[in-house]
């Protein structure tokens, strides 16, 4: 399953984002390091279900299908909070770059209030840089890497040179275990223009740099949104970094909480939701729900973290939805369960590339495909578009 990392500094929010992406319960404090380990849950993109489309009654197995919403699984990774020198071993240390290696990529939640400082210690709103957050992460991040890569470097670097080894492979096999793709370390060396031997310790770092952007690349989160200092700085944000997501993770918690107990209607992600029964509200729990729609439904449109989870996936990591069936006809599997499964994919990939995410056997022994809609053969180059009905055929 695809796993995404929730990062960054302590007590920015990462766990209320985490609690309330996932429905799990997980401590949240106003101190350092609450989260001690890694936490793991099941969170869930959201896409349309074809069943809406097609009039058909679906009979999902590894997703949910919510009012023809499709909601796929994704692993999230809550991670506990980085301080500065992390990969010196500060705070909790390399423990949590540890946590990282699977994660294809990372939400990096922003205290955008500017209320806490560089070590994550609650601060006057306003006085912290939420920008310079940015940079300390990635910078930690680069300089575990840097790490792993150093303490070997002379010896790996007089091997490739007097045995005229592939440099990306060597590299790779001194980077297993991170998760960090042989093609992406192909692409990122070649940001240093030089002969390996003559390379120091800045070209390393700037290679890395490089290679973290391409194999596991970062979405900014700037949580609590509605405090009044975060406004300049989400602005600031998004000039410096392009793509920000203004998101209160707190008021997705206590809108899910609120629908859970039967007092609203409210899907995550919307724009809105609905009072349902007001006479089970006091006067407290009102002025809250009247609070997150002025402050943060009517000012960012949602709160934040179910766009994050889509943005991540479908954005930063550039993937599309494909429903694999057995039956083009019936839009079934075997046993007659309409659009079973809903698959993330590369996006550009084809019909062979989908056989292969489905089972290894499917993948060699893949002859062609079936679009479902149109129950016509497609070709073995076609480019799977967001939302297809494909049915794999096989030798």
């Amino acid at each position: 399953m695809l796993q995404i990392a929730v990062t960054g500094k302590p007590n920015v929010g990462k766990s209320s984002f985490f609690n309330s992406a996932t429905l799990s319960e997980v401590d949240v404090a106003s101190y350092p390091f609450t989260t001690i380990d890694a936490n793991k849950a099941i969170a869930h993109v959201v896409t349309d279900c074809p069943c809406k489309e097609l009039e058909l009654t679906c009979n999902p197995h590894n997703s949910k299908c919510d009012g023809g919403k499709r909601l796929i699984p994704v692993e999230l990774i809550d991670v506990a909070g980085l301080v500065p020198g992390a990969h010196e071993g500060r705070g909790l240390g390399n423990k949590f770059l540890d946590d990282l290696r699977q994660a294809r990529a990372f939400i990096h939640i922003i205290d955008a209030s500017g209320s806490t400082d560089e070590e994550g210690r609650p601060c006057e709103p306003g006085t912290h840089d939420p920008l310079e957050d940015v940079e300390f992460l990635e910078h930690e991040i680069t300089m575990w890497l840097f790490g792993i890569l150093k303490k070997n470097w002379n010896k790996m670097i007089r091997k490739v040179m007097s045995e005229r080894l592939d440099i990306a492979k060597v590299l790779s096999e001194q980077l297993s275990g991170t998760g960090i793709a042989l093609e992406d370390i192909a692409e990122a060396k070649k940001v240093v223009d030089k002969d390996y031997d003559k390379w120091e310790d800045d070209d390393i770092i700037n290679m890395l740099q490089d290679l973290l952007r391409r194999a596991k690349p970062m979405l900014i989160v700037a949580n609590k949104a509605d405090l009044p200092t975060s406004e300049k700085n989400i602005k600031r944000l998004e000039e410096k970094y392009g793509r920000v997501i203004p998101a209160s993770a707190e008021s997705e918690l206590a809108l899910i909480r609120a629908s859970e107990a039967g007092l609203i209607d409210y899907f995550p992600g919307d724009s809105n939701f609905e009072v349902v029964n007001p006479e089970k509200l006091n006067e407290n729990q009102m002025k809250a729900l009247n609070y997150i729609k002025e402050h943060v439904l009517q000012k960012y449109g949602s709160t934040g973290v179910q766009e994050a989870l889509n943005a991540a996936v479908f954005d930063v990591l550039d993937m599309i939805v494909v429903f694999p069936v057995e039956d083009e006809h019936k839009m079934s599997d075997q046993k007659g369960n309409v659009l079973p499964d809903a698959l993330l994919i590369k996006n550009g990939s084809k019909p062979r590339d989908m056989a292969y995410v489905v089972h290894t056997d499917i993948g060699d022994s893949f002859m062609h495909a079936i679009d479902a809609r149109s129950c016509r053969r497609i070709s073995s180059e076609y480019e799977i578009k967001d939302g297809d009905i494909l049915s794999i055929i096989c030798r």
